[in-house]
């Protein structure tokens, strides 16, 4: 239950409340509040830190390697897959607008597709399609190069298993951590309370209001939306979206590593950076779709030993590398890419499923989220 303090100071007469303080939430908060200052919006997440996968991600700022763009296609349309690349370039413009280069500690270094020699199928069907790629997304780059052949750089970065390189001339790579500081702070400024440690059970829709029931307390707003991403199902009900577990390692420290960028092997299953001298790998999440399809935060083994056995195999082979954390996130996929930004009901609304993309889609997904709550206030 709530004091008369608590209520009084923190939930009175709160006109939209913002479930999830990660990318999308903060940026629908932010957006909102820069649209109508006088309005009372209050951000709960249910963890001490931002959850799923804001904290947790690989720190891409990319939009799509060649394989996954026409894996894409292959299943969707080309017109679909467009307006999805649209959205994510747009989000990373608009990231680098709202948090500064230099608080995102944004480096446009490329992004690598690799490929092993048992790729060659794979690898020539990309080859294939390069300059088509290019010439469709060309309107959305505004460059008519956005991949090209990078074979000189398997020397360079001291690869021995990999047999050909494409490379994405405008893919980056960021400090999580620092952008997620840099997001709470500026939301905050701007007099909108974000209160961690706030688990929310359910919502109920009372058609002028909502009442927000958590495992402590309950209170009442006006509006809510929901920007849950990978556990949104567990408060919206019937909605296209599951969540999807993400397992990542970091190395040690790697004396005189040459590898710098970010990378993508098996159509974007597996992808993989440097941070500073360390490696950072995540993936594997195809070898076993079924498990992964969890909003529980563990690893396992399966994927582990994987990550392990490529990272000596096609990463750096012939080294000796020492593991220094391990750890996984949860985001939000569904059977469409696009994000769902709509309303459930009369005073519900979400902005969720991001699908992995979550750098480059949630600025850009917050803000419309916070677009649909202000026109109908």
């Amino acid at each position: 239950m709530l004091s008369y303090w608590e209520k009084e100071s923190y939930f009175k007469n709160i006109d939209v409340c913002v479930i999830g303080a990660g990318i999308v939430g903060l940026n629908a908060a932010l957006h909102l509040k820069q649209k109508s200052p006088h309005l009372n919006i209050l951000v709960v997440e249910r963890s001490p830190l931002p959850y799923g996968a804001s904290l947790r991600n690989a720190g891409f700022a990319c939009f799509g390697s060649v394989s996954e763009i026409l894996e894409d296609i292959k299943n969707s349309s080309e017109n679909e897959v467009l307006q999805l690349i649209d959205q994510r370039w747009k989000g990373l413009q608009l990231l680098q607008e709202t948090i500064g280069i230099n608080n995102l500690e944004l480096e446009i270094n490329g992004g690598y597709e690799i490929f092993s020699k048992d790729d060659n199928i794979i690898y020539e069907s990309c080859s294939e399609k390069m300059d088509y790629l290019n010439k469709i997304l060309k309107p959305i780059i505004g460059n008519a190069y956005t991949f090209n052949h990078s074979n000189e750089s398997i020397d360079k970065f001291g690869f021995k298993n990999v047999n050909k390189i494409i490379k994405n001339n405008f893919e980056g790579q960021l400090n999580t951590g620092k952008m997620m500081k840099t997001l709470i702070k500026k939301v905050q400024s701007l007099d909108v309370e974000i209160l961690f440690g706030i688990d929310v059970k359910k919502i109920i829709d009372s058609n002028n209001y909502c009442d927000i029931l958590t495992s402590d307390f309950n209170f009442s707003c006006k509006k809510v939306l929901v920007c849950t991403n990978g556990f949104a199902p567990n408060l919206i009900e019937n909605i296209d979206l599951k969540p999807a577990r993400a397992q990542v390692l970091i190395t040690q420290p790697i004396p005189d590593l040459k590898i710098n960028g970010t990378f993508h092997y098996d159509k974007g299953y597996y992808y993989f950076r440097n941070v500073g001298d360390r490696i950072l790998f995540g993936g594997g999440r195809n070898l076993a779709f079924e498990e992964e399809t969890t909003d529980e935060i563990k690893l396992t083994n399966i994927i582990q030993n994987k990550l392990d056995e490529l990272l000596h195999k096609i990463i750096l082979p012939n080294s000796s590398i020492e593991i220094d954390m391990r750890w996984s996130g949860i985001m939000g996929v569904g059977n469409e890419k696009l994000p769902i930004i709509k309303y459930v009901s009369k005073s519900i609304a979400v902005a969720i499923r991001c699908n992995g993309m979550g750098v480059a889609m949630g600025s850009l997904t917050g803000e419309k989220g916070a677009t649909l709550i202000f026109n109908d206030l």
